[in-house]
Order: structure tokens, then C-alpha cells, then sequence
């Protein structure tokens, strides 16, 4: 709760006193000019940076990986570009800092160790079990095997097949 009172009630403020000195002290107009810069050069790095990602995780996805790393920072690149429309120099600083392909790859390892993920899997029978993944675990894939299957414990369709399932005595 402080958190979000800290991101939606502080932070705006703070942007405000900001943009208001650094007006003083270039001017107004230089001060709208250097916020729209920052806006449009932030939005086509994500958006080169976005497509790069979109990219790698396609090839990962391709050879049978879980693209998690990709996805994390495709997160990134989402609040980034968020902060980086958003009027003012802190908002910018963390928008160029989610961006970047130095410094998210990074933060985007950061996440996913605090990250849970709960994976749903159906059995044969029909029933749901959860498993809880704590963290990112890079290369645990199981073994797939295909065949084909079939259940001895239900009667067939076929009555006249009954007795056909009869154990020998």
C-alpha cells in the first residue's frame, strides 16, 4: 500500500518540482523540447529493443525452450516504454534503464528469481495436478515420448466384447 502511495501520490510530485527547476534554469520551452525528445527517442528504443526480444524468443520457442528470460524482458520493455511517454526525468531515467540491452537482460534475471510460477498439468485420467516453480530453472525440460495408448481398465463400447475381458480360469 506504501509502495503504491509512494508510486502514484510522490513520484508525480517529485517530477513536477523537477521539470520546474530544471525550467528555471534552461528555460520552458527547452525544458517541453528535452521531455518530447526523451519521449520519442525512448519509443523507438523500445521498440527496436522489443523486436529484438520478440525475435529471440521465437527462435527459443523454435528449438523446444521455455522463453522466459525473453518474456521477463518483454515485460521490461512494456513499463519501460510506459515510463518513458510519461512526462519527466526520473520516470525517463528508470524507462532508459528498463530498456537498455546492458542493463535489462539483467533486471530481467533479477525478476525471474523472485518470479513463482504455477504450472497446471491434465493426467490421463482427467484430473488437474499444480506444481509451484519457484525461480528460473534454464534447461529443465523432460523427455517427450510420443505412442499411443490404451486403457485395459474400462469395458469396451461393444457388450458382445464382454466376455472377451474375461480372465482365463
Amino acid at each position: 500500500m506504501f509502495k503504491l502511495f509512494l508510486l502514484f501520490a510522490v513520484l508525480p510530485i517529485v517530477e513536477i518540482a523537477i521539470l520546474l527547476n530544471v525550467g528555471e534554469q534552461i528555460g520552458g520551452w527547452y525544458t517541453v523540447a528535452i521531455v518530447i525528445l526523451t519521449a520519442f527517442a525512448g519509443a523507438q528504443l523500445v521498440r527496436q529493443q522489443g523486436l529484438s526480444t520478440l525475435m529471440q524468443a521465437q527462435q527459443k520457442m523454435q528449438a523446444g525452450t521455455m522463453p522466459g528470460q525473453e518474456m521477463a524482458e518483454g515485460l521490461l520493455l512494456v513499463i519501460a516504454g510506459i515510463l518513458l511517454v510519461t512526462p519527466g526525468f526520473i520516470t525517463d531515467g528508470i524507462g532508459f534503464l528498463l530498456s537498455l540491452p546492458m542493463t535489462r537482460p539483467l533486471i530481467a534475471k533479477g525478476l525471474l528469481k523472485h518470479l513463482s510460477v504455477r504450472v497446471v498439468n491434465q493426467s490421463f485420467d482427467g484430473s488437474y495436478t499444480q506444481h509451484q516453480q519457484q525461480g528460473h530453472r534454464p534447461n529443465q525440460s523432460e523427455d517427450i515420448i510420443e505412442g499411443e495408448f490404451e486403457r485395459k481398465d474400462k469395458p469396451p463400447a461393444n457388450p458382445a466384447l464382454k466376455d472377451d475381458l474375461r480372465k482365463p480360469d
